[in-house]
């Protein structure tokens, strides 16, 4: 099941491919468009415009397909429950320190030593 997530992703990444692509066929092969009599001027301000537009769409096609192929986070809920049947079936040596049963406020105090008198 493709989760809302996946098909957003999807979407992105057709939508940047096409659009790089129409962009690539409209600049340099597009009936009518003449890039042989194209001045100097013209290209040097082409190309870095082509280029940065063209590596946006990559990372906008990179983040769409990385939405569409990463599956969805499980519910809290179940991440919860999970954590909960764990710690039931931790022996008490193995649950964590602050899970151990602390000992007594008397069992803490170290004993003190009666001073005596000189």
């Amino acid at each position: 099941m493709v989760s809302k997530d996946q098909t957003i992703g999807g979407i992105i990444f057709i939508v940047c491919l096409i659009i790089g692509i129409l962009y690539t066929i409209g600049l340099f092969f597009w009936p009518g468009a003449d890039p042989l009599g194209w001045t100097l001027q013209f290209w040097l301000l082409v190309i870095p415009v082509f280029l940065a537009f063209i590596a946006i769409m990559c990372i906008g096609a990179w983040i769409g397909w990385t939405m569409a192929t990463t599956p969805p986070p499980k519910p809290i809920e179940e991440i919860t429950s999970e954590m909960e049947k764990k710690e039931e079936e931790m022996k008490p040596e193995e649950r964590p320190i602050e899970e151990v049963t602390p000992e007594t406020e008397e069992e803490k105090k170290p004993e003190r030593k009666k001073k005596t008198e000189k």
